[in-house]
């Protein structure tokens, strides 16, 4: 896992400063995945957080890591279709730090935060949605 919990935040900063910075071949700016895109998928990752939080015990149960399997499917998905979504997902190393969740309640929270910075950093530093 790429994140932890001493610098997730400054990871997900970087990210969306980095993403915000990107150009293209021809040197013109690339389109910041949208809010409400990364609301989205922050929704999608909210609904198995309630539940984990929920649950007292470390190990997540095997229904748990099936949803996450299946999060991580739907983050590709939607990456595929949409190169904004993909840039996020590929810079944030969104698909590294899921595979790294392990089935561990701890990790998962983690995962779940990180990607609440990722959605604070870019309301933040990004003007508005095109």
């Amino acid at each position: 896992m790429r994140v932890n919990e001493q610098n997730y935040v400054d990871e997900a900063e970087r990210v969306i400063l980095s993403l915000k910075n990107k150009k293209d071949k021809k040197q013109r700016p690339v389109a910041v995945v949208t809010t409400s895109k990364l609301r989205n998928l922050l929704s999608m990752v909210s609904d198995i957080y309630n539940e984990v939080v929920n649950q007292g015990e470390e190990r997540l149960s095997e229904d748990i890591c099936s949803r996450i399997e299946y999060l991580r499917v739907r983050f590709l998905y939607e990456a595929g279709r949409e190169d904004s979504v993909k840039n996020l997902v590929n810079e944030a190393g969104l698909i590294d730090v899921l595979k790294g969740i392990h089935g561990s309640r701890k990790n998962y929270i983690l995962f779940s935060r990180y990607m609440e910075a990722l959605v604070a950093f870019r309301k933040f530093y990004v003007e508005k949605d095109d």
